[in-house]
């Protein structure tokens, strides 16, 4: 799992949109179109990873945006590695995704509240299991980041690892969306935490905020908002971590 440092562009969907939260509030969401059009875009980029979120899964707790999900799998899922969560609250679902051809699942909620689903799925696909762990006010948020759990990110970080997770995807949440720049310290910490990949995700406004959190450990850096907006383009943050 990223054997090199990775730009991954996100794909969030809400009502089968291409959106993007700030502060991961619903309400916030500015739309960008039809996901099966920015997934091939992002492909066509160079991307080497898309990242797909079904956004109404995650509030409400089960996945609703499997359609659209389908059609992006269909379109480019054999061009890239894609990873998926959002609303993946069982073994079973997470298992059928990852035997349709799903390279990677991210669990988040279902991780907090049922830490021995992450054993359950990587037995069966070894590496497979993203564990989320979204941060806010430094405590890691559940069911689309509206309650808190308590637990220490880092803390908790090194749980899964012990369980299995293939890597942690970390999403700094008071920064989220608001393209102000990254936070560094919290994934430094992480990735002083554990063994596994630690994938950055929150704040990234320029390609310097790419570079910062390469410097800070991140396996990867999932991009959203900067990318649609178009703050910087994904061929020249790839071509400044080529340089750098």
């Amino acid at each position: 799992m990223f054997p090199e440092f990775e730009v991954v562009p996100a794909v969030d969907m809400q009502d089968g949109q291409v959106v993007q939260l700030v502060g991961g509030e619903r309400g916030t969401e500015k739309t960008y179109g039809d996901p099966v059009e920015a997934a091939q875009r992002w492909v066509d980029a160079g991307a080497r990873t898309l990242h797909l979120v079904d956004l109404d899964g995650a509030f409400e707790g089960e996945r609703q945006n499997a359609a659209a999900i389908e059609s992006v799998l269909d379109a480019v899922g054999s061009d890239v590695d894609v990873q998926l969560g959002g609303g993946i609250r069982t073994a079973e679902d997470a298992v059928s995704l990852l035997d349709r051809g799903l390279d990677r699942v991210i669990l988040g909620t279902a991780a907090v509240e049922t830490p021995e689903v992450v054993r359950e799925i990587s037995d069966e696909h070894p590496g497979s299991v993203l564990v989320s762990l979204d941060a806010k006010d430094g405590e890691v948020v559940v069911s689309g980041w509206t309650e808190g759990t308590g637990l220490d990110p880092a803390e908790a970080a090194a749980r899964y690892a012990d369980l299995g997770a293939g890597g942690i995807l970390f999403t700094d949440v008071d920064v989220e969306g608001q393209l102000e720049g990254v936070r560094t310290d919290p994934v430094r910490r992480l990735v002083d935490s554990v063994d596994i990949p630690v994938i950055a995700s929150g704040g990234v406004a320029t390609i310097d905020d790419v570079l910062a959190l390469r410097s800070a450990g991140a396996a990867a850096v999932v991009v959203g908002s900067a990318l649609y907006e178009g703050q910087f383009t994904l061929e020249a943050a790839i071509d400044a971590l080529d340089e750098g």
